[in-house]
């Protein structure tokens, strides 16, 4: 599929994403590919790539998924009031690097109204869904919890798992939550909440070794049942166009996000093994993919590959794994 709206600009291009997605799956979709399938708490996943929070922010799209190969599926970030996007320029593509910058801040359209999108699309679930939350920009860091409970007390049911972000670059003072102290007290309120529901920690590229193993140890002292890595970084390439404010993702995030990835899999050791570990971060091919499960993900993400390589990467690295898969089984 050629990547016509590469010719759009970035803004509108972004507009436009959940039509083409819906587009694509009409025209081109299927049955999830199954390949490398998991099972996980009582949850299955037919494959095991997915799509990473902040594409699908209001559960627009959960039916559409599958369609196209999606294994699971995150929403948002989801905030308990409506929220308008930052001011200004929220989303920019550097074509020749196949890297993707926003400053988008937790745009949706609130817990109430993404409820109903759920609850529409329930009768036709068919892979799990986990719940990305986190608090309104105007909401200030020790009254965070108070965001997160009640979001959770309107979509409790509808989760298969939440997904706690505390790590996004463009929501003000956020990633201070990410200290052991904090992430700690803020992640067993919330898991005292959400009693059988596993609670995930999505963190941030951009964390020292040090910071890491503080934010891995209040995760899990606190009662998480896995992390995400990465979020965005406000890390930036030689030459880079993009502004210093906003989180870059795509080609440039990869080195970041598998070096959190591997420290983290070193510093948990032996404890890794009743967390859930999702990589995203760079994820731009099918190998990239493969890379990651090798290195010890459980599961992984993507966000950049989706404006790079279009919908029809799901079904590239499925076709990929089971070609692999044969091959080795000849071999």
């Amino acid at each position: 599929m050629y990547p016509f709206w590469k010719f759009l600009p970035a803004g509108l291009a972004h507009q436009l994403g959940p039509l083409g997605i819906s587009l694509y799956s009409s025209l081109n979709g299927g049955p999830t590919p199954n390949w490398k399938s998991f099972q996980w708490r009582g949850l299955t996943f037919p494959n095991r790539l997915g799509i990473a929070g902040g594409v699908d922010k209001n559960a627009d799209l959960l039916l559409q998924w599958p369609r196209i190969g999606v294994g699971f599926s995150e929403v948002g970030t989801i905030t308990p009031r409506p929220q308008r996007p930052n001011p200004g320029k929220i989303v920019d593509r550097d074509w020749e690097h196949k890297n993707l910058w926003n400053k988008m801040g937790f745009p949706n359209i609130g817990c109430k109204e993404i409820k109903l999108n759920l609850e529409n699309a329930l009768e036709y679930k068919s892979t799990p869904w986990f719940l990305n939350i986190g608090k309104n920009r105007t909401t200030p860091n020790d009254c965070v919890a108070q965001d997160c409970l009640e979001i959770i007390s309107h979509l409790h049911h509808l989760g298969d798992a939440f997904v706690l972000n505390v790590s996004s670059p463009n929501t003000l003072g956020l990633r201070a939550l990410q200290s052991r102290e904090h992430l700690e007290k803020l992640t067993s309120q919330i898991v005292a909440h959400l009693k059988s529901k596993p609670l995930l920690i999505k963190l941030s590229p951009d964390l020292t070794t040090e910071e890491l193993e503080q934010s891995l140890e209040g995760g899990v002292q606190g009662g998480a049942s896995g992390f995400i890595l990465t979020n965005t970084t406000l890390r930036r390439p030689a030459n880079c166009p993009f502004p210093k404010e906003g989180g870059l993702s795509g080609a440039d995030l990869k080195n970041q996000s598998m070096h959190i990835l591997k420290e983290s899999l070193q510093i948990l050791g032996s404890r890794r093994k009743d967390l859930l570990m999702i990589s995203a971060g760079g994820v731009m091919t099918p190998s990239d993919v493969e890379e990651r499960l090798a290195i010890g993900s459980d599961l992984v993400q993507i966000y950049s590959a989706m404006v790079f390589e279009g919908p029809q990467f799901f079904h590239q690295v499925a076709e990929k794994m089971n070609a692999d898969f044969l091959q080795k089984r000849s071999t």
